[in-house]
């Protein structure tokens, strides 16, 4: 993923406006995760615009990603168009001067100066803005799993499966339902 760090030392304390609308932001990491995303392509995008408040320790950051962006379907692999609107705030606090971080987070301090990890920070909002399990259709009945041909054709012709025929004595069971 590549790293952006912002400078936000000087930030007066009205806060101040940034946006970001370079691709590399977020086309870097889909290719180092080999994730199936466009967003290079005509009509496609991200942007993102924030703004950034002091707040003693640390900053705290409201804006929002919006664009579209291309996805595979969660259920047979096509391309879906999503388009991508999402508002978020944080709050993160600075360690000290001199104090070692517990956990990684969006801001560091370099001696006097406190800066601010645009790159993961865009990263992050821009896969929660994205649905958890995309699809290209509400019904979409995906692939076979025996041959992997695309269902929203029609049935793709493999024989049914009736099952592992050591098995078949229990296909009538019944079991009775009772109080546990």
């Amino acid at each position: 993923m590549p790293e952006l760090w912002l400078d936000i030392t000087d930030i007066p304390a009205e806060g101040r406006e940034f946006s970001f609308s370079d691709q590399a932001i977020w086309t870097g990491p889909v290719a180092e995760f080999s994730l199936g995303h466009v967003l290079d392509a005509p009509g496609l995008g991200i942007e993102a615009a924030f703004s950034v408040l002091p707040q003693g320790r640390g900053a705290l950051v409201r804006g929002k990603i919006s664009g579209k962006v291309v996805v595979p379907c969660d259920r047979c692999a096509e391309d879906v168009t999503l388009a991508v609107d999402s508002d978020f705030e944080l709050f993160e606090e600075a360690p000290l001067e001199g104090e070692e971080a517990m956990e990684p987070g969006l801001l560091r301090r370099r001696g006097k100066v406190l800066e601010l990890d645009v790159g993961s920070l865009l990263w992050e909002q821009y896969l929660l803005a994205l649905p958890v399990k995309p699809l290209c259709d509400e019904n979409c009945p995906g692939l076979c799993p025996r041959c992997g041909a695309p269902l929203r054709d029609g049935p793709c012709g493999c024989a049914e499966e009736s099952g592992d025929p050591r098995l078949a004595v229990l296909k009538n069971l019944k079991v009775p339902r009772g109080s546990n």
